[in-house]
């Protein structure tokens, strides 16, 4: 029971960090602050691209014309209008579907009138969901470039800038193509700094010296989300220790260092944010990195009473997994056999699946990396 209560409050503050970055609730939370006229086009592109967009006022959802990209099996049952286009394709791999909504952001992006607002919001998963390849480039070149970088190790900004080289539609290209008056860009962030030419591999950034008005605001990141877990912990009368942004290595090396942190700290919260990198082996088993991070955590933590956690992707998604992450503590290294062969084999998903230590929340309408909490009780 005690178990389950820990749990429990994991779950409950982690669904708060969610809840304060929700793409809707964001864009209507920033609208409510901000003025800006009335777009007459929208476009909207990430994992979080439909819940960006039910945060705008009814007018602009019902009657602008208005293209939405987002993640397979993210629209759900949302009743879009007519007004809408909306388009799903793969992430973390691109896939055809991805060259499509390229085409199709490219066309709307270009037919856009010379009296038009255009306003762009952009969220994680952009990268991988919009692609129009430069004409040397082929779709097979894409997912050789991709799988190539994911089974490196390599971190999202460096991902991003690798398939800025083989786009003619990021890194501020796409509206180098823009004709009209202005451009307004609103972005929920998932990498280091907060850099709109990196979110989305600069899906949203503007090109040199453009003919146009162009202004951009992030309007929900991983700070944000780490911040709202604090104050939810402050509410509850748990003391928060740690409340940093520091989860930028190898998922061994991370753990290692959190492990450092809560065995020789105080009683308390750790909260941590973040998007920690693993490199693959020959024949990777099924697993994300969260899941990963949570079971070298668990290793770290063994026959430990006194400390549970959590480590799960605000996106709801964990690599090629129908998990967002993992729950964690002193028992969970073995419950059964095979823990240390899942982490060698980057099979982390099937061993937490089989103890329940899974955590499965679906598509959360937003994408601000990762959130470890771990909870050091007295």
């Amino acid at each position: 029971m005690l178990r389950c209560t820990k749990r429990t409050t994991l779950a409950h503050l982690f669904r708060s960090g969610v809840s304060a970055v929700k793409g809707d609730s964001a864009v209507t939370a920033w609208l409510h602050d901000n003025e800006i006229a009335q777009p007459t086009h929208i476009l909207a592109a990430g994992k979080a691209a439909v819940a960006m967009f039910e945060g705008l006022p009814r007018a602009w959802r019902s009657f602008t014309p208005a293209l939405l990209i987002t993640k397979t099996d993210h629209i759900g049952e949302t009743e879009l209008g007519r007004n809408v286009e909306a388009l799903e394709a793969s992430h973390p791999v691109p896939d055809k579907a991805s060259l499509l909504a390229g085409a199709k952001a490219l066309s709307f992006v270009k037919k856009a009138p010379s009296d038009s607002r255009l306003l762009v919001l952009i969220s994680g998963g952009a990268s991988s969901l919009v692609e129009h390849l430069e004409p040397h480039i082929n779709y097979a070149d894409l997912v050789a470039l991709t799988m190539e970088a994911l089974g490196e190790g390599a971190d999202i900004c460096e991902i991003n800038r690798r398939r800025k080289n083989i786009s003619t539609i990021k890194g501020g290209k796409l509206l180098a193509h823009f004709g009209g008056k202005s451009v307004k860009v609103l972005a929920i962030s998932d990498v280091c700094g907060d850099g709109i030419d990196v979110i989305g591999s600069g899906l949203g950034a503007p090109p040199p010296d453009p003919n146009f008005d162009y202004r951009s605001n992030v309007i929900a990141s991983n700070a944000v989300a780490r911040d709202a877990v604090a104050r939810d912990a402050d509410a509850k009368g748990l003391k928060v220790v740690l409340n940093e942004e520091t989860m930028y290595a190898d998922v061994a090396d991370v753990a290692a260092r959190i492990a450092k942190d809560v065995t020789e700290g105080p009683c308390g919260l750790y909260v941590y944010g973040g998007e920690p990198t693993i490199v693959l082996p020959k024949n990777p088993g099924k697993g994300g990195r969260n899941q990963a991070l949570a079971l070298e955590l668990a290793r770290h933590f063994r026959n430990r009473k006194d400390i549970s956690g959590l480590v799960a992707g605000t996106d709801g998604t964990d690599g090629p997994t129908e998990a967002a992450g993992a729950f964690l503590d002193g028992d969970t290294f073995d419950m059964q056999p095979g823990a240390t062969e899942a982490l060698k084999l980057a099979n982390s998903a099937h061993y937490l699946k089989c103890t329940g230590d899974q955590i499965i929340t679906g598509p959360t309408g937003t994408n601000v990396m990762d959130l470890a909490l771990l909870i050091k009780h007295s």
